[in-house]
């Protein structure tokens, strides 16, 4: 009897385990995902997912500070990360060979896993500046977050569409919050899933206004990149700013390497898709991390692994994206 209830308990506990130990076949000890800066919503996105990803399926995952989406592109591309958090503008220059890290190389070896949330385009100033747009950022010290990052490689080129001549410097969320406080720079412009952690920290210590594109601004953004969507950040996203900004918006997802195992690829989709209330206790931004919004990716080719469950989960994924 003893023996057969250990039997049991043995079975039971193999039946909990995420993957079985046949479907582990070439999972790496340890897995590295490319964030961006301390500060931003990837950085704490991606490191708590990482923690997930080890409590649940006992790979050693670790986020690591980068450049943010254009770096995280190249650095899956070449294999120095087995996964990274890219955005959908910078990914696509990548694919057709325009990175401005790597021009001329097609990244073709990265898969998609998993949607994540859409990336806000936003400014903070103090109010005291008299910045209410991004029309008056002309002449003034902005900065647009790490170089190679989405809004490092944006912000300046919305800035020139718009015929603003700004003084642009690059540094990381926490840096760029920082030299606003000290009066280092006038205004810091960013792009991040909302609520952005540093601008919400700037708003409860600081008198600071928030903007996006006002109506005369908004039209000629969305003419000059088609790639971005209107959006509206929602009054009361952060505290004492109870007015909507309108702005534009790109999707973000979680990618891998094609050498990812497919088992792996399969448990981290998986991981994600099927664990709501964890993810929303990551960041707030995963509200969007949703199984219906795998559609928001329309060129990179799923992972074998992540097409197996949506399958399982009965979507259909077109020929053209596996």
């Amino acid at each position: 009897m003893l023996m057969t209830r250990i039997a049991a308990l043995a079975v039971a506990a193999t039946l909990a385990l995420p993957a079985a130990a046949e479907d582990r076949a070439g999972w790496p000890n340890s897995l590295t995902i490319g964030t961006a800066s301390q500060g931003g919503t990837y950085f704490v996105y991606g490191n708590g997912f990482a923690s997930f990803i080890s409590e649940q399926l006992g790979v050693n995952a670790t986020g690591e500070v980068t450049g943010g989406p254009v770096q995280n592109v190249t650095l899956v591309e070449t294999g120095d990360h087995l996964m990274g958090l890219v955005t959908m503008g910078p990914a696509y220059d990548a694919w057709m060979g325009k990175s401005e890290l790597a021009p001329g190389l097609e990244h073709r070896s990265i898969r998609a896993l998993f949607p994540m949330y859409q990336t806000p385009f936003q400014v903070v100033a103090l109010r005291s500046s008299g910045i209410t747009s991004v029309s008056d950022l002309d002449g003034k010290r902005v900065s647009v977050g790490p170089a190679g990052g989405t809004p490092g490689t944006y912000w300046p080129l919305f800035m020139e569409a718009l015929g603003v001549n700004a003084r642009v410097s690059n540094a990381g969320a926490a840096d760029a919050a920082g030299q606003l406080q000290d009066g280092l720079i006038d205004a810091f412009a960013f792009a991040a899933g909302v609520p952005i952690s540093a601008f919400a920290e700037l708003a409860a210590s600081q008198d600071v206004v928030m903007f996006g594109f006002n109506e005369e601004e908004m039209p000629k953004v969305l003419e000059a990149f088609p790639a971005m969507a209107p959006l509206t950040i929602p009054a009361g996203t952060y505290a004492g700013h109870d007015y909507d900004q309108p702005t534009v918006a790109l999707w973000n997802f979680a990618v891998a390497h094609s050498d990812m195992p497919d088992s792996l690829a399969y448990e981290i989709t998986k991981l994600a898709m099927e664990n709501h209330d964890r993810m929303l206790q990551i960041h707030a931004a995963a509200s969007e991390t949703l199984i219906e919004n795998w559609d928001k990716n329309t060129f990179m080719p799923f992972h074998p692994g992540a097409v197996r469950f949506y399958e399982e989960a009965g979507i259909e994924i077109p020929d053209n994206l596996k």
